[in-house]
Formats: structure tokens, C-alpha cells, sequence
């Protein structure tokens, strides 16, 4: 699975440099490019009455700079986000800008080597009725366009607004949606279409993320995790957004049907509201929580499959995570024992597992996994280090 961060707040021309920096010192080697940043104005409604003068030049300028400095820090582009209207757009006439940014983002994908661009369906002024009409011409021109270059598109749900209220709007529907992907990839002879699913718009449609990830399967490519309040628009850091009634995002079912469905795909964080909560002096301290977030979601959603890439595995602790690893998957990934740092618990027995002294593990072969069922991981793999075992997993199933 590809850890990626969404460079929304984050990148700018002036501090493009300065960024990239900081995106690659934080540990992430690759991102998604949000291109609204290489737009001028705020929003793209500033091009309702003057379009014409939407200069890709000025985008040209932005993209080689982007491509010597991504070489310079290690940081790949692993997944472009075209430009979006907001989702109160209502002027048709808006879809005309939308379509022509559609073509530029491929021709900047294939400038970059990127392989995968998010597009947003047409919805500005739009029937509901007329959505697929309009959206399978749309899709299907792009789509040419992108085989030629090996680019992958991806399609995401949508709010639609209603008097004010968002609603599900194009591609909110999982059935139909697929219907879509799976229409355009008949039509073009090729697997050019498949989906990013948006946990933001989930959240505001009241719709079950870990649902309709499953749902999607294997036409699923990315997921872009931004938590918000489930009634305004926003972008922040997972678990950040708790309050007396616990957490109304249900991180862990997500994570848990994304293991079910094993997930592989690029997992994009974006938490550009958060990051503009703080001070310019104090981002710097909140970069290494957001890596930390990505890497245990990763952590969460790889579990099983770490399990299963070991041929034979030993476990390291003797207390309630390791009846719990057995509860969960000791039938299907069953450990040869368990060890515990403890000399009281050798010789006995949990879960019908023996419990050992940790120095058996220096006779184990290099492809056994030792996985550890303690809290204080960090702690108990710096002893394992010492020890020469290198093959070490941490155990600790949130889901």
C-alpha cells in the first residue's frame, strides 16, 4: 500500500520549495498534487464570466519548477487531483472550465510520469437525470486521452447541495458508480477507470465508508481520509474531531473492511484544515503527527496481510493482546509459542500455547516472524534488536 499526503494547504508557488522539504523530512515519499494551488484566485469560480483567460502557461511555470524540486527531495507524484467546483456551484456554463482542466491535468500527469488523476464528474448546473448523459461523453473523451499516456482516471463521489443541505450527489451511489467504471473500461477496451473514495463526502451523505469501500472491491485504487463533522465541509487530521459523544467518524470499521477486501491501493491524507488551525511555527511539530496517523492506518489495514507473508511466526507476550491474537487469528496463522520477559510465566501455558524464555528466539531461522503482543512495543523491539532478531511485526488489532 502507497502512504501519500495531499499537498491542499500545503503547497504553494511562493513556498513550493520550502514545502516539498518539509513533506519529504517528515517521511513521506510521495503525494497527491491538489492542483488548485496552481490556479490563480481562491476558488475556480472566479472564471465564471472571464474563463478565456485561464492561463496554462502560468501552470506550465509551476510544473517544471515541480518536477527539478521532486527530484531534489525524493518525493513522487503518486496521484493528481484536478482542480474541483465547489459543490454550490450552479452555472453550466462552469463545466466548460472543468472540461478543459480535465485535458491539461493528463497532459501534466504524463509531463511528471504520475499514472493516476482524480477527475470530478460534471454536476454545475447539471439535472440529476441528465448526470450520466452528460458524464459518459466527458469520461469517455478523457479516457482516450489517458490511455495514450497509460494514465489511470479515478472517479469520486460527490455532494450535491440542496437549499443549502449537502446530499449525495454524482457518484455518491456505489452501485452506480461501478456502473460507470465498468461501462467506460467495456467501452474503451482497456481497465483506464476506476474510483477514489472521498471519507470527507461520505461523512456528509451519512453514508458507511467501510460499506462502500468494500462495495467497490477491486475497482478501488485510492481513499482520501479527511474527517469532518458530518454537516460542514472540511479537512482534518482523523481523531482530532472527538467530542463528549466519542468519535462520529468510524475510522476503524474503514480500516477493517479495507483489510477485508485487502486493500493495495494509494491512501492519501489530507488534513489541510488542521495544519491551518496552527501557527506557521508550530506546523512544523504537527507534520510528524499526520505521518503518524498515515502510518498507523497502514499499520491497521496491513495487519493480516503481515501475518500471512510470514511462513511461521512466534509470538512475544503473555498477557490479554495475546489472547486476543489468538481469538482472532490463531486458527488461521497459528504461532509455533509465545515468550514473555517474565521467568514466572516460563513453562506454563496460554491459550495452549507454551510460554518461553525470549533467548529461544536466537534459534529461530530468519524467515519466522517474531510478532509482538505487548503494549510497550517499542521497548520490547529495541530488545529484540539487541538480540540480532531483525524479523520483528507488531500486534496490536484496533479493528
Amino acid at each position: 500500500m502507497q502512504v501519500s499526503i495531499s499537498t491542499k494547504g500545503i503547497l504553494g508557488f511562493d513556498t513550493m520549495e520550502k514545502n516539498i522539504k518539509c513533506i519529504s523530512d517528515m517521511g513521506f515519499h510521495s503525494m497527491m498534487l491538489d492542483m488548485s494551488a496552481f490556479y490563480s484566485g481562491e476558488t475556480l469560480e472566479i472564471y465564471e464570466t472571464r474563463k478565456a483567460e485561464y492561463a496554462s502557461w502560468t501552470v506550465k511555470e509551476h510544473f517544471d519548477r515541480l518536477e527539478t524540486l521532486c527530484g531534489n527531495y525524493a518525493v513522487r507524484v503518486e496521484i493528481v487531483r484536478a482542480p474541483r467546483l465547489k459543490w454550490d456551484s450552479k452555472s453550466a456554463d462552469l463545466n466548460y472550465l472543468l472540461e478543459q482542466i480535465g485535458k491539461d491535468s493528463i497532459r501534466n500527469c504524463k509531463k511528471i510520469e504520475c499514472k493516476n488523476l482524480i477527475v470530478q464528474p460534471l454536476f454545475s448546473g447539471i439535472p440529476k437525470e441528465m448526470e450520466w448523459r452528460e458524464n459518459c461523453r466527458y469520461y469517455l473523451e478523457l479516457g482516450r486521452m489517458a490511455m495514450e499516456s497509460g494514465i489511470h482516471i479515478l472517479l469520486e463521489n460527490q455532494c450535491r447541495n440542496v437549499n443549502g443541505h449537502l446530499v449525495r450527489g454524482a457518484c455518491a451511489d456505489v452501485f452506480t458508480a461501478s456502473k460507470w467504471i465498468n461501462f467506460l473500461n467495456k467501452e474503451l477496451g482497456s481497465e483506464t477507470f476506476a474510483f477514489c473514495l472521498d471519507t470527507g463526502a461520505c461523512n456528509l451523505c451519512g453514508q458507511d465508508m467501510g460499506e462502500m469501500a468494500a462495495a467497490f472491491g477491486k475497482h478501488l485504487k485510492a481513499v482520501l481520509i479527511r474527517e469532518c463533522d458530518g454537516v460542514y465541509e472540511a479537512s482534518r487530521l482523523p481523531f482530532t474531531g472527538r467530542s463528549e459523544s466519542g468519535n462520529s467518524v468510524e475510522w476503524k470499521r474503514l480500516m477493517k473492511k479495507l483489510r477485508e477486501i485487502e486493500f493495495d491501493g494509494i491512501l492519501i491524507m489530507d488534513a489541510s484544515d488542521t495544519l491551518r488551525g496552527f501557527s506557521h511555527l508550530l506546523r512544523p511539530q504537527v507534520y510528524p503527527l499526520i505521518k503518524s496517523v498515515c502510518d498507523f492506518f497502514r499499520w491497521q489495514i496491513e495487519i493480516e496481510a503481515e501475518l500471512k507473508s510470514s511462513s511461521s511466526r512466534v509470538l512475544f507476550g503473555a498477557g490479554a493482546m495475546c489472547r486476543n491474537y489468538m481469538e482472532c487469528y490463531g486458527e488461521q496463522y497459528p504461532p509455533l509459542y509465545t515468550c514473555d520477559n517474565n521467568p514466572k510465566l516460563w513453562g506454563t501455558e496460554i491459550c495452549g500455547l507454551e510460554v518461553k524464555n525470549p533467548e529461544t528466539l536466537k534459534e529461530l531461522p530468519e524467515d519466522c516472524a517474531v510478532v509482538i503482543c505487548n503494549m510497550f512495543y517499542e521497548e520490547i523491539a529495541e530488545q529484540l534488536r539487541r538480540m540480532g532478531i531483525r524479523n520483528v511485526k507488531a500486534f496490536s488489532d484496533e479493528c
